[in-house]
């Protein structure tokens, strides 16, 4: 299968603050998020990406047209909501600080799969619908551009999180182990047997062998020799 490639937005104006963003309209990019996806775009210049689909937030919209920007090719460019937010419903723009005061905080902490936001969706629902998301996009990029192809999908921390939990066969009541910072990358392969998950929440680092990522889904036994290392000229 293809490989992906999940960037969570750069951060954003309502990161900052502390305030539970969801799915509320006008949060963008701060001048920090803003140098982050520049970074993060930089890190991707030079793996050739079939496309990069993102969230409908500006704040992934932006993020994504910085990784755009970088690279020589032009890669579709699909806005699917599958990939928002999760909508949190009565929680959306308030503080951090405030929702760790209610009893549902410490389900989200200790049980997420049991989480439904008041008004909004439940844990396991956003779940459902990335995972699904992620694995479709995947499926139409093999079948495109063949087993080699290399996309990436813009998204959100919880989005992220959850879904590299199903990639690692992780109950969802434990995906809060999992961290994924604001522009972070973490890499996919869905190869023939079963996902194997390349890195997690990296915001620095070489990625030029995306290039060329093996095509196998077989592990190699005993961990086999790894990436190249990237090239130094001397002076």
């Amino acid at each position: 299968m293809a490989t992906v490639i999940l960037v969570r937005h750069g951060r954003s104006t309502a990161n900052a603050s502390g305030i539970l963003a969801g799915r509320a309209e006008g949060i963008g990019l701060d001048r920090i998020g803003k140098d982050q996806a520049a970074l993060t775009g930089e890190r991707l210049a030079s793996v050739p990406l079939v496309s990069v689909v993102s969230s409908p937030l500006e704040r992934c919209r932006q993020t994504a047209r910085f990784i755009l920007d970088r690279q020589a090719g032009s890669p579709g460019t699909p806005i699917d909501p599958d990939l928002i937010e999760c909508d949190y419903g009565q929680w959306q723009g308030r503080t951090l600080d405030d929702l760790a005061t209610e009893n549902l905080w410490k389900v989200v902490q200790s049980q997420p799969s049991a989480a439904t936001f008041p008004g909004g969706e439940s844990l396991a629902t956003m779940q459902a619908r990335s995972v699904a998301a992620i694995r479709r996009h995947d499926a139409a990029f093999e079948s495109k551009h063949g087993p080699g192809a290399v996309w990436a999908a813009v998204s959100h921390g919880d989005i992220i999180k959850s879904i590299l939990a199903d990639a690692l066969g992780m109950h969802l009541d434990m995906f809060q182990r999992l961290t994924v910072g604001p522009a972070s990358v973490s890499i996919v392969h869905y190869g023939t047997h079963r996902p194997s998950v390349h890195a997690i929440n990296t915001d620095a680092g070489d990625l030029s062998w995306l290039a060329n990522v093996p095509q196998s889904g077989d592990a190699p036994v005993g961990g086999g020799a790894g990436h190249q290392a990237p090239s130094t000229s001397s002076a």
